[in-house]
């Protein structure tokens, strides 16, 4: 059954999609987004969940999604953090680290075979400092993951994104943390989550073959890390970013096939 979903989205298979800001902003579901992934889902379409966010475990994300009455298991969803640990535990294991993020990445990190050392004596000497997003930063945390950074060369972040869409406007992201220490410390950060494509490689994995789409809310990570991964993309401007600042972006960079106000009218054409 595909009649009930727009033209585009009969064209394909499955789907892939951002959470921050294209299912919800903050704790509130995107007006639609629940109703436009069930239909995808009715209509036999399979459907994973790709996000940078790594505030919160998988096993959060998937009760996230059952709350606003999504039907989510813990497979449909492909975290940051599980691709950070993931890169840890084959390029690092056994190294010690610097934490900048919550308890979730922490975890992550610790569960890859690094040592945390935040909170000793030692932390300054970290050999590899990770960065996610969190709103828990002290100036002290900065301090210590630049002089880690300066000494070990080795940063890593799980997104470049400079905000984070909430419902009273953007909070600062994981990329406004990363630029400060990244200009203190001379060192560029290598990302983890999009725009490399990396979490879309995984979904694919997870979903098998078939046409796919990539639908998330910004130019510079969801649209490139598709752009990257060969998959074709669409653009919801439920995040924030606005028609004008698409037209502005022109043909710089990666384009998307189509733009929408959000999940449900891109889904079902309302």
């Amino acid at each position: 059954m595909t009649g009930s979903l727009s033209p585009l989205l009969q064209r394909y298979d499955q789907v892939i999609l951002d959470l921050d800001g294209c299912v919800w902003v903050g704790g509130e579901a995107v007006p639609g987004s629940p109703e436009a992934i069930a239909a995808l889902r009715a209509a036999g379409k399979r459907v994973a969940f790709a996000t940078n966010n790594s505030w919160h475990p998988g096993e959060d994300q998937v009760a996230r999604l059952w709350g606003h009455g999504i039907q989510a298991s813990l497979g449909d969803v492909v975290t940051v953090g599980g691709a950070m640990q993931h890169l840890l535990n084959e390029t690092r294991q056994g190294r010690t680290a610097f934490v900048i993020g919550g308890a979730s990445l922490k975890a992550n990190v610790a569960d890859a075979g690094v040592q945390v050392l935040n909170g000793s004596d030692h932390a300054e000497h970290a050999e590899v400092v990770v960065i996610g997003g969190t709103d828990d930063v002290t100036y002290d945390d900065l301090r210590v993951a630049t002089l880690a950074a300066r000494r070990s060369g080795d940063l890593l972040a799980t997104a470049r994104d400079p905000t984070l869409p909430m419902p009273g406007g953007h909070w600062p992201g994981t990329g406004a943390l990363l630029a400060a220490v990244e200009t203190a410390s001379g060192v560029t950060g290598q990302i983890v989550g999009k725009p490399e494509p990396q979490l879309f490689y995984t979904a694919l994995d997870r979903l098998g073959d078939g046409r796919t789409l990539a639908v998330g809310d910004r130019l510079d990570t969801d649209i490139a890390a598709a752009t990257a991964a060969g998959l074709d993309a669409a653009l919801v401007l439920s995040g924030g970013m606005t028609a004008e600042e698409v037209a502005a972006h022109g043909d710089d960079g990666p384009t998307p096939i189509e733009i929408a106000a959000d999940l449900r009218t891109l889904v079902l054409g309302e």
